[in-house]
């Protein structure tokens, strides 16, 4: 099956720090292990990854693809220890790789393969093309079938916008108010209130709102405000001097009205609860779940994807959300047809993820996003 138009092979997938591109602290502690210690590193982190349980020495010797004595292979894992990448949760038990390890082994060790065929069928059947279907719609869907595919949460935050327009009324509220209905091609209606200039007459709403309707449909916001501004001699023949500042503050308001406000979807959450053992874990998961309601540090991630391309990692304590709950995101951001980034897509769950297949799963999704909504 080839790609879809626009969608470049994962082969070429962009990626940026902290995946792709190593941290100075990764690449230190990567050029600190001889051959031997990487192979007996990365039985350790796969292993893990596969079970989430400890593995020994004895276990070790048995799977490494080279011969070691049980003895060789602990002298190997006391200094991994020391260099914390790996610790023993419990004592005379066998070893994990500390939140620093995981980072190493995804920097530095991780292969990372492509989608198999049946899931990127599956991403493309559930997303399809946009058609007549609203930004919102796009994302739930989007953040419902990541789910699906990963069997962890999957989570979408995007800039809250108003597609196309199709219509604007000023409508009078009390003295020296007014609101402001926007109508998009795609249905999404939002309003917001603005204050009048003084000594404004009662026509003037309705003038304002008839000049911007036949000026302005079919155009996104960003669009109409720059046909309007480039306009501007124009609507001074038309329009009086207190009609054309209902008009600028009009979309003046809707700009800033928008900018910080996101759309955050958040689907699968029980399937964060499949690994919790214990009543501590399940008050961590709560916490984050309590995060999730009130959109806390997660607004911040939108600022976070849009200093690069491509997909981000973050494992545990390194985003404050997942501190708490022991999670790792997988996220990347995608864009509106204008290129600018408009939100991210990504996948919460537990820090054995499956990073290899988790991680072009999020990219892929991402750029179908971007071409859906362009």
């Amino acid at each position: 099956m080839s790609e879809p138009d626009g969608l470049t092979p994962l082969a070429s997938m962009s990626t940026d720090k902290p995946f792709g591109k190593p941290a100075p602290t990764s690449l230190s502690n990567l050029q600190r292990l001889n051959e031997r210690s990487r192979t007996i590193f990365r039985e350790i982190v796969e292993s893990y990854l596969a079970t989430g349980e400890p593995v020994g020495s004895r276990n070790l010797s048995r799977q490494l693809p080279m011969t070691l004595s049980p003895a060789s292979v602990r002298n190997v894992m006391s200094d991994l220890e020391r260099l914390g990448l790996i610790y023993a949760p419990h004592t005379s038990a066998g070893r994990l790789p500390t939140e620093t390890g995981l980072r190493l082994f995804v920097d530095g060790l991780l292969q990372v393969g492509d989608l198999v065929e049946d899931e990127r069928r599956a991403i493309e059947a559930q997303l399809g093309a946009r058609g007549e279907k609203a930004f919102e719609q796009v994302l739930t869907r989007a953040g419902e079938m990541i789910s699906g595919l990963s069997h962890c949460a999957g989570m979408v935050l995007a800039d809250k916008q108003v597609g196309r327009l199709k219509h604007i009324e000023f409508v009078p509220l009390e003295p020296g108010k007014a609101l402001v209905i926007l109508v998009g091609e795609d249905q999404e209606v939002e309003n917001r209130v603005i204050t009048l200039p003084k000594g404004l007459p009662a026509s003037s709403l309705a003038e304002a709102t008839n000049y911007l309707n036949a000026h302005i449909t079919g155009l996104t916001l960003d669009e109409a405000k720059a046909r309007i501004e480039k306009e501007q001699a124009t609507a001074k023949k038309e329009l009086d001097a207190l009609t054309q500042k209902v008009i600028e503050a009009g979309l003046a308001t809707w700009s800033g009205a928008l900018d910080g406000k996101q759309n955050l979807i958040v689907r699968g959450q029980a399937n964060l609860l499949k690994d919790v053992d214990g009543l501590e874990s399940l008050e961590r998961i709560r916490q984050l779940f309590d995060a999730f309601e009130s959109k806390r540090e997660l607004a911040q991630l939108l600022g976070l994807a849009e200093h690069g391309e491509g997909v981000h990692i973050f494992i545990g304590s390194e985003n404050q959300l997942f501190s708490l709950s022991g999670s790792s995101l997988v996220v990347s951001p995608f864009k509106d047809e204008r290129s600018k980034i408009v939100g991210v897509i990504g996948v919460i769950g537990p820090t054995r993820l499956n990073y290899a297949r988790i991680i072009p799963m999020v990219d892929y999704t991402a750029r179908l996003i971007g071409r859906v909504l362009t």
